[in-house]
């Protein structure tokens, strides 16, 4: 009789030990939102992280793609109408360039057409002054390797000739996007310099046998520059020069 009691306070405080921790790991396993975050969760959120009030997921949209796509939209329609009050330009020529504009942006993320230009008239100052100073340093990184060679060889014949040249550049009244193209990973702009300039050439005795100094001059270059998009280098060089009627 005494075993079957025994027997029946096993099981009773068995199944009381049971009861207990059921009710720990209840208590001990649930989260109340005051534990100190595991790394493993702070490695693994990101913005797009569950809701944890509805259980849903909440997509943030990338501002800065979206921003990007916007001042490149604004660089474009802010040159075509600039370059809509300078001259005439078609539908055609005016689409051409979107397009290649933003080929050229697809290419390179980092590509602006207002920095461009802004880069490329300040090119243009630096090279015609180099150029008539005969400052192949400067020119050197600035040129293509043509139109580098075509450029020592005037200075060269000058040097021989004993003639220096003196140009200023008076003003730089314009500098419109007139082609942009992408030919594989390179990048062609071409870009129309109208500037007022006074240039004159001197011989050894410094008199004047050509040119002039008291009135500027206007003159119309056209100026074709180019890059491979997936150099590191960030640098445009000339790569073509002509004057324009």
């Amino acid at each position: 009789m005494s075993d079957g009691f025994q027997y029946f306070d096993i099981i009773f405080f068995a199944l009381i030990a049971v009861f207990v921790i059921l009710r720990l790991r209840s208590a001990l396993g649930r989260r109340t939102g005051q534990e100190r975050p595991r790394s493993g969760d702070i490695l693994s959120r990101s913005a797009d992280s569950d809701d944890q009030g509805s259980g849903k997921v909440i997509h943030l949209p990338n501002q800065e793609e979206d921003s990007e796509d916007v001042v490149f939209e604004k660089e474009l329609t802010e040159l075509e109408e600039k370059q809509s009050g300078v001259r005439a330009s078609s539908v055609e020529e005016v689409d051409d360039i979107r397009s290649g504009l933003s080929d050229i942006k697809k290419a390179d993320s980092n590509f602006s057409p207002r920095t461009f230009v802004s880069g490329a008239k300040g090119a243009f100052e630096i090279i015609v002054e180099s150029f008539a100073a005969g400052d192949t340093g400067t020119l050197r990184p600035l040129l293509g390797d043509d139109v580098y060679d075509e450029f020592v060889e005037v200075i060269r014949s000058r040097i021989a000739a004993e003639e220096t040249v003196e140009t200023t550049i008076v003003s730089l009244d314009t500098a419109d996007i007139v082609s942009a193209k992408l030919h594989g990973s390179t990048a062609r702009i071409t870009i129309k310099f109208v500037s007022q300039q006074m240039s004159v050439t001197r011989d050894k005795d410094g008199s004047s046998v050509d040119g002039q100094t008291e009135t500027a001059v206007r003159a119309t270059d056209l100026w074709t520059f180019a890059r491979n998009t997936r150099s590191d280098n960030p640098n445009w060089s000339v790569v073509e020069t002509r004057t324009s009627d």
